[in-house]
């Protein structure tokens, strides 16, 4: 296991530490002009299933078991 050779000061460990922020997702709006609800980008809408702008295509149906 690495080891330092030297300690750390405050200033330079609170610096490095300063970058953990969390960020806000990006979220897009679908492309369904019945739904416009904002989602993740790259994911099906969770309200109506649509993945993308090309809907009769590309719609996202449940498997059944």
């Amino acid at each position: 296991m690495a080891v330092p050779k030297r300690k750390m000061s405050r200033s330079n460990t609170r610096h490095r530490r300063s970058q953990w922020k969390a960020q806000v997702p990006t979220l897009v709006v679908c492309a369904n002009p019945a739904c416009r609800e904002k989602h993740l980008p790259h994911t099906a809408c969770p309200s109506c299933g649509q993945y993308g702008p090309k809907g009769g295509r590309r719609q996202v149906v449940e498997a059944q078991a």
